[in-house]
């Protein structure tokens, strides 16, 4: 069945009907049909969809706008979902400079047509460094994910070895991805945790290390706000194995958390997000990879990294790549990871949260964090039915609540606390089904006292009356 378009379409490019032919004929083909002749013919329609009538422009807009409004967003809600992506402050200065014209298309650049975007993510990359106490910091990646993962595929080449050790505790689908990532130049060994303490069990870790461990992966704090204060051990039997020393961490932490460079890391990944994004329905994320300025480390690097050097003339400086024969924007299809688009404006966005908090900053949002969320604990605790999964591990931000007590699903106490307007925490049952119902709380510097009273009055009365 042949179709010749005989007008444009208006969203569709190169349907003008001239410009159309005149890239058939280039190709030798008679039809646009002809591109399709390797489809099976069970797999074709083959015959004209059934469409309803096609809105004006209007009436599309105001149908999507009304699919849009059932959502409710953090701002709607009083909201309390971390795991992963959490609501933050984000400075109105974060979102002035990444809008600017020489900054919102940050992908990649060259020197001859750049303003300013070289220096400004050699300055990001500076902060972060800083931050997390390495030398070297690359252009954001996708997410913390993609950074763990490729961080891990990095442990592989330097140590030639083939086995990456993870904590059970990490979150299941980061835990996915990054098998994905990995395989099958990678296997994953996941390390029992401590029933009580929620951290790694250092026996089991021990026991798994062997002679093909290429890294050990941990996060501090991790998924469920865990603060891992076993880093220089586990480091050290990493180090003792001839592994490499991996360590995520959520930056806002380390205002009051000891960098994952004092105890030990040899890489550092993480996520960007809480730096000045908001949450974006799943966007807005970015992953970092840092590591000490040694050369076995920065050759392993697969993405961009931004370096300072004078130039011909006295008293200035430029800005450009280095090392840039290492990247697969050099090497292609020999390259040791296929790198395409960077989160640069992201990492942009990073630098200028740090630049505005400062070391004072940061450590004073660190500490609102850390009161705030054992204010929200200790409440919520009280309730009857309702405990905490681990009592006497320290956190950050992110505690586990457990409901079994109630005899309430959480799926359930969520859907009542939403018709309060309220957000609860991410059900655990599906990823840690062990634990029973149990749920991940998060609370941030945004949330105030009333705020959290709210929330403990709210599931004091679902569990009340079941």
């Amino acid at each position: 069945m042949t179709r010749t378009r005989t007008f444009a379409h208006p969203y569709i490019p190169n349907t003008v009907p001239e410009v159309q032919a005149e890239m058939l004929k280039e190709i030798g083909l008679d039809s646009v049909d002809q591109l399709h002749d390797a489809i099976p013919e069970s797999l074709k329609l083959n015959r004209d969809m059934k469409l309803p009538p096609a809105m004006t422009e209007h009436e599309l807009r105001r149908h999507i706008d009304a699919l849009l409004a059932k959502n409710k967003h953090g701002g709607a809600y009083l909201n309390f979902l971390g795991a992963g992506c959490w609501q933050h402050f984000v400075p109105a200065v974060c979102d002035e400079i990444n809008q600017r014209s020489e900054f919102v298309t940050a992908y990649a650049g060259e020197p001859y047509e750049d303003h300013g975007r070289f220096q400004a993510l050699f300055e990001y990359q500076s902060l972060i460094a800083e931050l997390v106490d390495m030398d070297v910091v690359n252009v954001p990646t996708f997410d913390w994910a993609q950074a763990a993962s490729t961080a891990i595929r990095m442990a592989g080449r330097i140590t030639g070895r083939r086995t990456a050790l993870l904590p059970k505790s990490a979150d299941p689908d980061k835990i996915m991805i990054i098998r994905n990532y990995c395989t099958p130049v990678m296997e994953l060994r996941l390390v029992e945790i401590d029933s009580a303490t929620g951290r790694i069990d250092l026996d089991d870790l021990r026991a798994k290390l062997d002679a093909d461990t290429a890294a050990v992966y941990f996060e501090n704090p991790g998924y469920l706000g865990i603060i891992e204060d076993q880093g220089s051990a586990i480091s050290a039997l990493a180090h003792e194995a001839g592994a490499v020393s991996i360590v995520g961490v959520d930056p806002i932490s380390l205002g009051v958390l000891q960098p994952p460079g004092g105890y030990g890391a040899d890489i550092v990944c993480g996520d960007l997000q809480p730096l000045g994004m908001h949450m974006n329905y799943g966007g807005g994320q970015a992953g970092f990879i840092a590591t000490r300025d040694e050369e076995t480390y920065v050759m392993e690097y697969p993405s961009r990294l931004f370096g300072i050097v004078p130039t011909e003339v006295e008293g200035e400086y430029g800005f450009g790549d280095v090392a840039y024969e290492r990247t697969s924007f050099a090497l292609r299809e020999k390259g040791k990871e296929s790198v395409g688009t960077q989160t640069a404006l992201w990492g942009i966005t990073a630098g200028v949260y740090l630049s505005l908090m400062g070391p004072y900053g940061m450590q004073e949002l660190g500490g609102t964090i850390m009161q705030k969320s054992q204010y929200a604990a200790k409440k919520l605790a009280a309730i009857p039915g309702v405990g905490l999964r681990f009592p006497g591990t320290a956190f950050f931000k992110e505690f586990v609540v457990d409901f079994n007590g109630t005899g309430l699903k959480v799926a359930e106490i969520n859907r009542r606390l939403a018709e309060a307007g309220i957000f609860g925490g991410k059900d655990l049952s599906g990823g840690f089904p062990e634990w029973g119902q149990c749920a991940l709380y998060c609370v941030t510097e945004i949330h105030s006292k009333a705020d959290l009273d709210r929330l403990a009055e709210a599931i004091a009365k679902i569990v009340a009356k079941p």
